[in-house]
């Protein structure tokens, strides 16, 4: 029977045209001359067996002849069936000579594989595969594209669109989208305690139908949840300009924290520092603050309050933005203001107090 076209295509004589298409499309991709330049004569070989292979086999004429009397019958001479007086349709040819006349005749794998992709040179080679049976020709034509951008499943990047009598391929180029547009936020502390809703009024331009643009303004609502930090970030995707051919910029909000006149934020804690004076320190002092959701915290220390010294209260801190109900600490340092001028008087007493000699 000569060349098993089915066992080049890796398919059996049931296969389907989709079969058929699915193992071109595979084969012709992984034996691209091309995409092979350390085995190029190799290459060669394996992509003409493979689109011939396909060409005979897609063609219901050439595949109907091929079943019934080989590759020896087919390349002979044998005529489709029903070929009695007519013309063998485009994948044979006449002399004129009567119905026993009609010939065998392929295309170049060149052409083969631009018909079935859309384009001819997807690896960026030179030159042509040169002919192949008795359709010789057809140097390579279309677009070029790196080899790099290629995988062997070629339409994981591209879209399909049938014609041509077979399957093409048509590029897909991704529009270019704008680099985002960044805005800061700014809250306060009790924002970002409590959790708000900002709403935040932009004028943006738009295009119609016909590519017309236009400017329209919008309300955006930005919800804040207790216990984002700064730098939090509120993306609003493709609010930006529209122009033709472009993706819209997305807006992005970017969480910034105002300054406290009390409280200053690590991390999940709240940190705030008392001024107090040397006998405070060291007598005892009572802490009294107003919350950031307007509670009342008093809390007395009787240790002796030493520099660097912090009073730690647990649950006082900013919410978990994961878990609001949870809260970090609030952190209480003491700025401890001594006496820059004592009397003699204090001096002893101080002294005494102290247990000196």
């Amino acid at each position: 029977m000569g060349v098993d076209y089915y066992k080049i295509l890796g398919v059996d004589k049931n296969a389907k045209d989709e079969d058929l298409k699915k193992a071109y499309r595979k084969l012709a991709m992984k034996w691209h001359p091309d995409k092979n330049p350390n085995s190029k004569k190799e290459a060669e070989a394996k992509f003409k067996q493979i689109s011939e292979a396909y060409d005979v086999l897609s063609d219901p004429e050439k595949r109907a002849v091929y079943d019934q009397y080989g590759e020896e019958g087919l390349k002979g001479g044998v005529p489709p069936p029903g070929a009695a007086g007519e013309p063998g349709g485009a994948s044979f040819f006449s002399t004129g000579d009567g119905p026993s006349s009609f010939r065998f005749s392929t295309r170049s794998p060149d052409d083969i594989f631009a018909e079935f992709f859309g384009f001819s040179r997807p690896f960026g080679g030179m030159g042509g595969m040169g002919g192949m049976g008795g359709g010789g020709g057809g140097g390579m034509r279309g677009s070029r594209f790196s080899s790099s951008f290629f995988g062997d499943d070629l339409f994981g990047s591209f879209g399909e669109a049938g014609g041509g009598g077979g399957e093409s391929m048509r590029y897909q180029t991704a529009p270019r989208k704008e680099s985002p547009i960044e805005k800061k936020l700014p809250c306060t502390l009790e924002d970002l305690y409590k959790g708000t809703t900002k709403k935040m009024k932009i004028s943006r331009e738009i295009c119609d139908a016909s590519g017309k643009t236009m400017t329209v303004e919008e309300i955006l609502t930005i919800d804040i949840k207790p216990g984002w930090k700064k730098g939090t970030k509120i993306t609003f995707p493709e609010k930006g300009n529209e122009k033709p051919g472009i993706i819209p910029a997305d807006l992005v909000f970017i969480i910034d924290e105002k300054s406290h006149k009390v409280f200053t934020r690590d991390g999940n804690d709240l940190v705030v520092t008392q001024k107090i004076s040397l006998a405070e320190a060291l007598s005892g002092y009572t802490v009294r603050l107003t919350t950031l959701d307007g509670r009342t915290l008093t809390i007395p220390i009787n240790n002796v309050i030493y520099p660097n010294y912090e009073e730690v209260v647990p649950g006082e801190g900013m919410p978990l933005p994961k878990d609001p109900s949870k809260k970090g600490n609030l952190r209480i340092k003491f700025d401890i203001m001594f006496p820059t001028r004592l009397t003699p008087e204090q001096k002893a007493g101080i002294k005494k107090l102290l247990g000196s000699s």
